[in-house]
C-alpha cells in the first residue's frame, strides 16, 4: 500500500496547545473543557498580561490544510466494504479509518479490498485476528 498523498503546503497550527477553561488547573471540580469567562472583574476575560490566551477567530488553521493528518491524508470513516469504493478516485487525498465496532471478518474483508483498490488505511493492522484452520493429520 504505497500511495503517496498529494503534496500540500506545510501545516501550521497557530495554537497547538488545547484551550483550557480558566481555573481548571486550580480546582478539580472545574473541567478543562473550554467555557468563555463572563465575570465583570475577570482579568482573564479582560486579557491582562500573564494570563492564557482567549479563544479567538485568529487562531484558526488554514482552510487548505485543516483536517489533514500528519501522514498527509484526510480521514474517512469506513463502516462497510462498499465505503471503499468512494475512496477509489480520491485515494491520494483521503485515507480510510475502519470503524472500531466491526467484526474481525468485516475488518479482514475491508483490509483485503483496500489493498486491491490501493487505498491507505490508518488502522489496517490493529486488532485484526485471522484464524487459520489447520487440518490435524
Amino acid at each position: 500500500m504505497g500511495v503517496n498523498p498529494i503534496r500540500l503546503k506545510k501545516k501550521n497550527n497557530k495554537h497547538p496547545k488545547k484551550f483550557k477553561r480558566y481555573h481548571s488547573w486550580r480546582y478539580k471540580r472545574v473541567s478543562e473543557s473550554w467555557r468563555r469567562p463572563h465575570g465583570i472583574d475577570s482579568k482573564f476575560r479582560r486579557r491582562f498580561r500573564g494570563y492564557p490566551d482567549l479563544v479567538n477567530i485568529g487562531f484558526g488553521n488554514d482552510k487548505k490544510t485543516r483536517h489533514y493528518l500528519p501522514n498527509g491524508f484526510k480521514k474517512f470513516l469506513i463502516r462497510k466494504v462498499a465505503d471503499l469504493e468512494l475512496l477509489l478516485m480520491n485515494n491520494r487525498t483521503f485515507c480510510g479509518e475502519i470503524a472500531k465496532n466491526l467484526s474481525a471478518r468485516k475488518k479482514d474483508a475491508i483490509v483485503r479490498r483496500a489493498q486491491e483498490l490501493n487505498v491507505q488505511l490508518t488502522n489496517g493492522k490493529g486488532r485484526l485476528i485471522i484464524k487459520e484452520v489447520e487440518n490435524a493429520d
